[in-house]
């Protein structure tokens, strides 16, 4: 049994549904992490995200199992590694589809709508989108963006527009650079992979990471300045904590040649878990125990 339900497991990919916990952010900023049941809501959203996530990874792999078997490392995929038929692969998909939309509608539509939102993306980058430079790496920003606001929207508050510049710029700064890791991994093989790769340099890629990281950067310190008008910025005491953990993400890609998983990163780098346990909790103490 354990041999039949490991290759499923890797193709659910729970590792990326650390990217599900955006939908977390929008509970603690709204100042709603002491309400039992805007948190239960929170974590059943995450599931249901989680659900979909699992199911367009599935299609997605069943669609690129050829150009995942000339992957160094996704050619051990399940489905690319002929552990789980695709046909296989595409009806539990179907499963976790209906049974991920009917709890999101039942949570509400607005979640509804934009967790349909996110599945269409997705289907629009495994068929198309993913073939245009660039384009790309904007859809799978995207796709953070909607985690952010999915989370905004099952607890029932305001989007903010802080929140969502932030997880655009933050997302297309990881974006990029798992594509520069592609490109430096697979060299002249890019191409034949992936086809947004053909016409890319790890030197032009290499600009628009730093362009990121400096406008991400930014942008979360104008948040700090104004998240609490007419108080102290104390948000700002976090700002050094973001700065570092966009300098050790970049060391990691550019020094040590990571950054083609960034959830890996995210779970197997000790100064990266520091640093963001340390950011959740400063950002956790202000706003909810410094007086307003």
């Amino acid at each position: 049994m354990a041999k039949t339900l490991l290759p499923w497991l890797q193709a659910l990919r729970p590792r990326q549904w650390t990217k599900n916990g955006l939908v977390f952010v929008g509970l603690v900023f709204s100042l709603n992490l002491l309400r039992p049941e805007q948190v239960a809501r929170a974590v059943v959203a995450f599931a249901v995200l989680c659900a979909l996530a699992s199911a367009a990874y599935l299609i997605n792999d069943a669609i690129d199992a050829p150009q995942d078997r000339l992957h160094p490392r996704k050619r051990w995929r399940p489905i690319a590694a002929g552990l789980i038929q695709p046909a296989h692969a595409v009806r539990v998909a179907v499963v976790l589809l209906v049974g991920g939309l009917l709890v999101a509608a039942w949570l509400s539509w607005g979640f509804l709508l934009v967790g349909a939102a996110y599945l269409g993306l997705t289907a629009a980058y495994s068929l198309w989108l993913k073939r245009f430079p660039l384009v790309d790496v904007f859809a799978l920003a995207a796709g953070f963006v909607l985690r952010a606001a999915a989370g905004a929207v099952v607890v029932e508050v305001l989007i903010s527009p802080w929140l969502l510049l932030c997880t655009l710029l933050g997302a297309l700064f990881i974006a990029l650079a798992k594509r520069r890791a592609e490109l430096a991994m697979l060299e002249v093989g890019a191409a034949a992979h992936r086809a947004s790769l053909a016409r890319l340099t790890t030197e032009y890629l290499d600009q628009l990471i730093l362009m990121m990281a400096t406008c991400s950067i930014m942008a979360y310190s104008l948040y700090t300045f104004s998240e609490r008008p007419g108080q102290p910025p104390l948000l700002m005491v976090t700002i050094p904590l973001v700065i570092y953990g966009i300098f050790r993400y970049l060391y990691l890609v550019r020094v040590e040649d990571l950054g083609g998983s960034p959830e890996e990163i995210l779970l197997s780098d000790p100064p990266i878990l520091i640093t963001v346990f340390l950011w959740g909790l400063l950002s956790v103490g202000i706003l909810y125990l410094a007086p307003r």
